[in-house]
């Protein structure tokens, strides 16, 4: 057993945080029960980060198209994410993942949706990373099927068959997920977006997924061009034809959503449709702010995503906390959104976005022993009354120690499964060779 002793737990008592195996099995004051000792005074503890929503492979055209909106931006990258292969998408995968647990986040999904021919099985490489570097990993095999010449947004080079993708999707789930309890890989389906999926490949992987109990999770309502794309080519706005084709429940969770009417959140309360809140990204594209507070308010699970390094090139979940309350407070005002909800969103809601509620998003005995420890005692966060607040509004939040499942994969600010120079230095290497259009 491992006793985090003399911790701050997110109440503000000093107590302890033990567990066992891949479990917690006691949370509270005093020095909790006999096993291995871990002094972790002056550190807050808080359940591990969850990243709902995320583009790995972008890791490697970083700080490219700075003053773009979405569809400006895609259409300039596009022609470099297609000539992406193993290489490079491991270099941006180990890239990514290694900054999300740095960042203190313990599970995270990847929405990856870029399949170039000749690539070969991208999503396999990615959760060969994730299994190397010890994170908990909900990767989504996205597809796109509606090209240029049909209309879409991507150019037709870049997208797939509809029945290569459904059958890729199928072989994904036979071969990857796992619906065990304290699953480490769990499978989910992705169709892009509105712009570059058919109506077609949108319904049956919807039918796909519930008959293989897997969830669901695409792009939805991320811009002002989005919405009229939507309306002239489907007549309707992008919540509605979601609705149209059984796209709402709660085995879906979305991106962005950052423009929705009042009668689109409500439905989402109803519904328990989740949403992967974006902030760096959305305000990196002009994209806007989406209303957070009056979703959660409706009961819809809202859960945090750092999105692609190509559109957030910090790449860390930590910080989303913090632009998350800003974000809010900026729309509703500083009563809006406080330090301790916004941890939630980071936490709680996000378990609920992916399913995992009854296993992550909170330290409590049962659950599982993704664990978190924050150092309150340095120059950046000496002092500050709330520690909480410490986390959310001080500066750049690093993690101190990491624990997935019990296993420690951080400490001392180090990542202990993977050499943090190696892998800046593959990932320089990639995203030159993929900047120069050189495949290897």
């Amino acid at each position: 057993m491992i006793v985090l002793d003399g911790c701050v737990i997110a109440g503000g008592d000093i107590g302890h945080v033990a567990f066992e195996g891949d479990r917690i099995v006691s949370v509270g004051a005093g020095d909790g029960p006999d096993g291995e000792r871990i002094d972790a005074s002056g550190r807050l503890a808080t359940a591990g980060l969850v990243n709902c929503h995320h583009h790995l492979y972008q890791s490697a055209t970083r700080g490219q198209s700075q003053q773009a909106t979405l569809f400006e931006w895609l259409v300039e990258l596009y022609p470099k994410w297609a000539r992406i292969d193993a290489g490079v998408e491991r270099a941006a995968a180990r890239a990514g993942l290694a900054a999300l647990l740095l960042s203190g986040c313990t599970t995270a999904s990847d929405h990856h949706y870029v399949f170039p021919r000749g690539a070969g099985d991208l999503l396999e490489v990615e959760i060969e990373v994730a299994r190397e570097l010890g994170i908990r990993f909900h990767p989504c095999r996205g597809s796109m099927d509606l090209g240029k010449s049909a209309g879409g947004l991507p150019p037709d080079e870049i997208t797939e068959d509809r029945d290569e993708i459904l059958a890729a999707c199928a072989a994904a789930i036979d071969r990857w997920h796992d619906p065990s309890p304290g699953a480490m890989l769990r499978i989910a389906l992705a169709p892009c977006s509105p712009f570059s999926v058919t109506r077609e490949l949108m319904r049956e992987t919807a039918e796909l997924a519930r008959a293989r109990g897997v969830r669901l999770h695409t792009h939805m309502a991320e811009t002002v061009e989005e919405e009229e794309f939507c309306k002239e080519l489907f007549g309707m706005r992008p919540v509605e034809y979601l609705e149209e084709l059984g796209w709402l429940g709660d085995d879906v969770w979305l991106a962005h959503c950052v423009h929705l009417n009042e009668h689109e959140v409500a439905r989402f309360g109803a519904t328990g449709t989740g949403v992967a809140h974006c902030p760096s990204s959305n305000a990196r594209l002009g994209a806007g702010i989406a209303p957070v507070v009056p979703l959660v308010r409706a009961g819809a699970p809202v859960g945090l995503g750092v999105d692609g390094a190509a559109s957030n090139e910090a790449g860390e979940l930590g910080g989303e906390l913090r632009q998350a309350l800003l974000f809010a407070r900026l729309a509703g005002g500083p009563a809006a959104l406080s330090a301790h909800e916004a941890l939630e969103l980071g936490t709680v809601h996000g378990a609920r976005c992916l399913g995992r509620e009854d296993e992550l998003g909170t330290l409590e005995a049962g659950m599982l022993a993704d664990v978190v420890l924050w150092r309150l005692d340095d120059l950046d966060h000496a002092g500050i009354e709330d520690p909480v607040a410490a986390l959310v509004l001080g500066p750049r939040p690093l993690a101190d120690r990491v624990f997935v499942g019990g296993r420690e994969v951080v400490r001392g600010g180090e990542l202990l499964t993977g050499d943090a120079e190696r892998i800046a230095h593959d990932l320089a290497a990639a995203s030159a060779r993929l900047a120069a259009g050189v495949r290897a």
